[in-house]
């Protein structure tokens, strides 16, 4: 399971705040610079419609820490089509990007939306796209215009119109309520998706989106469920004697791989969702757990002690010996795989506190990339471009991001609550 086994039980007594429903994301690092860009309001016959498509873009641009949101009360103008942008006035203002936009009504009560984006040096459009939606589609629809702002100027698709799973706990110890949950990426729209007086860990969402696989104690000890979002029906994967866990699908969604202690000892095991087959695929003395697949679904990366510490190993999915992965540091658990391969985020310990680290199999080395003592839960955005985890902030369990490279770091929390056991959905969502 994404959450070390080995700390599950520690870590579950930290959870003793209450929470609320929509998270706050705040950046507490961002590149040196960002992406000088002007997001003037849209033109709408309802202002309110307007003035929440601009400022869910502005926010999510600001937020990446990639951009640099210019302040609307130094426009010159507010252009609504191309004909209307002075590039000159624009480029006074140093914008290297302008984003430009408007909203229609029509009969049937929908909104037209068009948005263009503009390169102020060169004078051209670099992207534009219609939208027909309800007012309530207006959020989804500023973060998909948000997506295409990014990967048009970083060359990688965005992921604001993207969900993250999570795990918020209320209550005090002995009488805390848990509660599984899923938002947008902005920390909005949170639904719940089952609630529990007992623990709720390591939610994984399915290749296409659509379900979730998390371990449940709602019968006082672990069980593996799968849940299907849209109908809320859920199907018991594993109730053995002994630890049911570590949830992780398939890169085709067609298999789990899980923690199991049936045999007496933790170990790996492969469960076909279609014929229900379970085959063992580890075979140690030592607790082996927290498998995660690769791309290519040919290989499991998960933890073992079996060197005397917690460390990273490699084995085929379909069997034969399992090859020790890290070496570096007395500690590195809870494999994520990136999503082009190339590394792996986990949880690194080098006498400073559990961190955040990526391996990378072309360099063949751990780097640390926080600087906090309690992370884990690491898991990549569907783009690779931010690893989201668990840790402390200030006496609070929170989530966090991180770059692969450390430059670009948030905080993610409910202001008096508590999250954990983050998962960040695939590229799945349709209007």
């Amino acid at each position: 399971m994404k959450i070390n086994y080995l700390r599950a039980t520690a870590a579950l007594l930290l959870l003793v705040s209450p929470v609320t429903v929509a998270l706050t994301i705040e950046v507490t690092r961002g590149v040196e610079r960002g992406i000088a860009i002007a997001v003037p309001p849209f033109a709408a016959p309802l202002s309110a419609d307007g003035d929440l498509l601009t400022r869910v873009i502005g926010d999510n641009l600001s937020r990446s820490g990639k951009f640099e949101l210019l302040n609307s009360d130094d426009f010159i103008s507010r252009p609504r089509d191309l004909s209307a942008v002075q590039y000159k006035n624009w480029r006074l203002l140093k914008a290297e990007a302008l984003v430009i936009g408007n909203v229609a009504q029509l009969p049937d009560g929908r909104r037209e939306i068009r948005f263009r984006l503009v390169d102020v040096f060169r004078e051209q459009q670099l992207a534009g796209r219609k939208f027909v939606a309800t007012h309530n589609q207006l959020r989804k629809i500023a973060h998909q215009i948000s997506d295409i702002i990014y990967e048009q100027l970083l060359g990688k698709p965005g992921v604001f119109d993207t969900r993250i799973a999570y795990v918020a706990v209320r209550g005090a110890a002995r009488k805390q309520k848990f509660a599984l949950r899923v938002a947008d990426a902005d920390g909005r729209n949170a639904k719940t998706i089952l609630a529990s007086p007992q623990p709720i860990l390591s939610p994984e969402w399915s290749p296409d989106g659509r379900q979730l696989a998390y371990v449940s104690f709602e019968k006082k000890r672990s069980m593996v469920y799968v849940q299907d979002l849209k109908s809320g029906q859920r199907t018991r994967i594993a109730e053995y004697e002994g630890i049911n866990g570590a949830p992780a699908w398939s890169p085709d969604g067609k298999k789990l791989a899980l923690t199991l202690s049936k045999s007496g000892n933790p170990e790996i095991y492969i469960y076909e969702l279609a014929n229900k087959k379970l085959t063992r695929l580890t075979r140690h003395t030592a607790i082996d757990t927290e498998p995660a697949w690769s791309p290519d679904g040919k290989t499991i990366a998960f933890t073992s002690a079996r060197a005397g510490s917690p460390q990273i190993y490699l084995i085929n999915s379909d069997g034969g010996d399992a090859v020790r992965l890290t070496r570096e540091g007395g500690y590195n658990a809870g494999a994520s795989y990136a999503h082009d391969g190339n590394s792996i985020a986990l949880i690194t310990n080098r006498g400073n506190g559990f961190r955040v680290g990526v391996y990378s199999f072309k360099r063949r080395g751990v780097r640390e990339l926080t600087e906090t003592a309690q992370d884990e839960s690491p898991a990549f955005a569907p783009n690779d471009e931010m690893i989201v985890y668990a840790t402390q902030h200030k006496g609070r369990s929170i989530l966090a991001t991180v770059s692969p490279d450390g430059a670009v770091q948030q905080i993610i929390g409910a202001a008096d609550g508590a999250v954990r056991s983050p998962a960040w959905s695939p590229y799945n969502r349709k209007l």
